[in-house]
């Protein structure tokens, strides 16, 4: 009789647009490796709809690669970095503890242990989907560089636009306000400490501006909220879209600064004492905050992913910010 611990079921981008559930081996752990049971995972609703969509150019294969990624863009390919399980079989420190993992959207896994980070006390595992969200978040502000008493603006009422919002808002001082195109994201706002506006009527003048809605629009939007001698710090990935700038008018006289943030190195600032593993321990730290559980206003089974995942990549769920997925 097969040992249902021998076989594990993942999702699969067959083809730009079509995903599906298959089958695979898992091979058993070895020294050193644990056998992980997913409980949950989330969506990255920006950049896994752009891989969903083949968007990725070919010039960023390589650096788009998921730590655990089977397959090569544009498909067939095992994508995903959000996962969440309990260790079936490995180090006795390990075995029953729940675990964040960057790995694709699977039912099973093996993984080296030190790819696994033990989840603190207090952090539930149904929230720990946040964490990449929330790593890139952290490393958003540090590339920022925030001042006590900044006034801030956010724009995009994302995941990772709300997490750099309620994140902000907790450094003296601050004053917060989330841009966002959806009237409904003011409830989300105040719920983490932020004050909300529709972008005709968000405040000038912002000593910085963090752009997160993936949308040319809302970085214009971000240029002309931005103060004398402001930083827009840009964390929208467009993949392969071709994006206007708006940097006439008064982009120059205002002596702007435009600068992009990415979470695949550790912010300039922090590399010569911070490595992504610190980096990642200190996200899983902070999701020690009930209030995050707001950022999950959606939940789907497994068997669903594929067609949750051509949902979201034809646009046809606004409303959501993390599309979590729940496993048996």
């Amino acid at each position: 009789m097969n040992d249902p611990h021998d076989t594990a079921l993942a999702c699969w981008l067959a083809e730009p647009g079509r995903a599906e559930l298959r089958t695979q081996a898992l091979p058993p752990p070895g020294d050193g490796e644990v056998r992980v049971r997913t409980l949950h995972s989330a969506i990255s609703r920006g950049t896994e709809t752009l891989v969903f969509r083949g968007e990725v150019p070919a010039s960023e294969y390589a650096r788009m690669r998921a730590p655990f990624q089977e397959g090569d863009f544009p498909g067939p390919l095992k994508y995903g970095y959000s996962s969440v399980g309990i260790v079936e079989h490995g180090p006795p420190a390990l075995c029953g503890r729940a675990v964040f993992c960057l790995y694709p959207h699977q039912t099973r896994y093996v993984v080296p242990a030190h790819a696994v980070h033990a989840l603190p006390e207090g952090v539930p595992p149904a929230r720990a989907v946040l964490t990449a969200n929330l790593e890139t978040a952290v490393n958003a502000l540090w590339d920022a560089a925030p001042r006590i008493g900044d006034r801030i603006s956010v724009v995009g009422g994302g995941a990772v636009g709300l997490l750099v919002a309620r994140l902000a808002g907790r450094l003296p001082g601050c004053s917060v306000q989330l841009v966002d195109v959806q009237p409904q994201r003011r409830t989300l706002a105040e719920q983490l400490g932020a004050a909300f506006a529709l972008p005709d009527d968000a405040r000038g003048d912002a000593d910085l501006v963090i752009h997160a809605s993936g949308r040319e629009a809302g970085l214009a939007t971000a240029l002309r909220l931005a103060g004398f001698e402001a930083t827009v710090l840009e964390l929208s990935w467009y993949g392969a879209r071709q994006v206007g700038v708006p940097l006439g008018e008064a982009f120059h006289a205002r002596r702007l600064v435009l600068k992009s943030s990415q979470v695949g190195h550790v912010a300039a600032a922090q590399r010569s004492r911070w490595d992504a593993p610190r980096r990642l321990a200190l996200a899983l730290s902070l999701l020690a905050d009930p209030a995050l559980d707001a950022l999950v206003t959606d939940v789907s089974a497994f068997a669903e992913l594929p067609a949750v995942l051509a949902r979201l990549a034809a646009g046809g769920a606004e409303g959501t910010v993390c599309h979590r997925i729940d496993y048996d």
